[in-house]
């Protein structure tokens, strides 16, 4: 049966036109995609995204326990802080992208995608053994709510929560809006600067409508998944069984950055990582820029001098550019690169694209980086 957020009737009073996501019943637009886009690069956007999966680890080998599962050097994670991360099979495919935040000592809280929620879990039980360490599903118990945009600041400082006293990026700290108890972190999914906000599930509707009344000055507008997507796409940030899936490796997916050179603790995949650290996968994800008048859509074909090289992951228009772009898989070989031309096969018949640099549109939120 399709779930249903706790805010679910408070956006199909706002109009929001709703579909089936992740076996959820989630916004798609409310507006139209492009307003609503263009709300969060110019003002502040409100995101219902309460389908994420929230997870508590703690225990005596929690750190342990979360460096065998990821790539990244959990121990460099300290109190309040967070990391983004891939949960990795033994072959170094990615199970599921997420984000680490360190809430204390031997406690850690875990957002993970909705769709991933049970293959998460499973694989964190299978790996927990000689561990001590509790692993705690509440996302039952959660809403989480995104605040995005360039007044999302003004917005959080109108609502009580002093600039002075907000999260740094990519931090998580305990905090009172409206007398309500909750988290607030400085992350997003847009490359705006921005927070995500947890809490509990009986205040959820009592925090969306004044958040509503308060944005009004802001021009806040809610956001429906129309919008999440185009918004991330810009900024070239992965979308789960798009852009990644558990047969693609974090260095395949371009995320070596995000991996951990120096990590001596052993892991899930890690010799497939450090060989691809070294020498690349058998693909790479690029950014592609249609260069003639047609969408790239997901799995779609890539070809490199007439020869068929990789399929499209993601695709679309992109609002701000006014111009049609993509995400892509491609054969891990040096002559397509940087510049380089290919085409799109689009009902049977060959667009040209070019290679460029991601992201498309400069992210805003690592402005917040001190």
């Amino acid at each position: 049966m399709t779930k249903k957020t706790f805010l679910h009737d408070e956006q199909v009073k706002l109009g929001a036109r709703m579909i089936e996501f992740a076996g959820w019943m989630m916004p798609v637009s409310y507006s139209s995609i492009i307003d609503e886009h263009t709300t969060v690069r110019e003002n502040v956007g409100l995101f219902d995204v309460s389908h994420m999966g929230e997870v508590y680890v703690y225990g005596n080998d929690s750190l342990a326990f979360l460096n065998k599962l990821v790539p990244q050097e959990i121990s460099k994670l300290i109190t309040s802080k967070a990391v983004y991360c891939q949960l990795l099979n033994k072959q170094g495919g990615i199970i599921d992208d997420l984000i680490i935040y360190k809430i204390e000592d031997e406690k850690y809280l875990l957002i993970v995608n909705a769709s991933r929620i049970d293959e998460d879990l499973n694989w964190m039980v299978r790996n927990s053994l000689g561990f001590d360490v509790k692993i705690d599903n509440q996302s039952h118990n959660y809403s989480l709510l995104a605040l995005q945009g360039p007044r999302a600041l003004d917005l959080m400082d109108k609502m009580g929560l002093k600039k002075e006293n907000q999260p740094e990026f990519f931090s998580i700290k305990r905090a009172e809006i409206f007398n309500i108890n909750l988290f607030v972190s400085r992350t997003g999914y847009t490359g705006e600067d921005g927070f995500e906000i947890l809490v509990k599930n009986e205040f959820s509707e009592l925090l969306w409508n004044y958040i509503i009344e308060a944005g009004k000055e802001f021009n806040l507008k809610p956001i429906g998944l129309g919008a999440r997507d185009t918004l991330r796409l810009e900024a070239a940030l992965h979308l789960y069984g798009n852009d990644m899936d558990e047969i693609t490796t974090p260095i395949e997916a371009g995320l070596a950055w995000s991996v951990s050179k120096d990590k001596t603790a052993d892991y899930n995949g890690k010799e497939v990582i450090k060989k691809q650290l070294e020498n690349g996968g058998e693909k790479k994800l690029v950014a592609l820029k249609m260069l003639e008048r047609a969408i790239p859509r997901h799995e779609y074909e890539i070809f490199y001098n007439n020869k068929k090289v990789g399929i499209i992951s993601s695709g679309g228009v992109s609002p701000v550019l006014n111009e049609n772009i993509a995400l892509g898989y491609v054969k891990n070989i040096k002559e397509i690169c940087l510049g380089s031309i290919v085409q799109v096969k689009i009902r049977e018949k060959l667009y040209k694209a070019e290679i460029v640099k991601k992201p498309f549109v400069q992210k805003k939120n690592k402005e917040t980086q001190k």
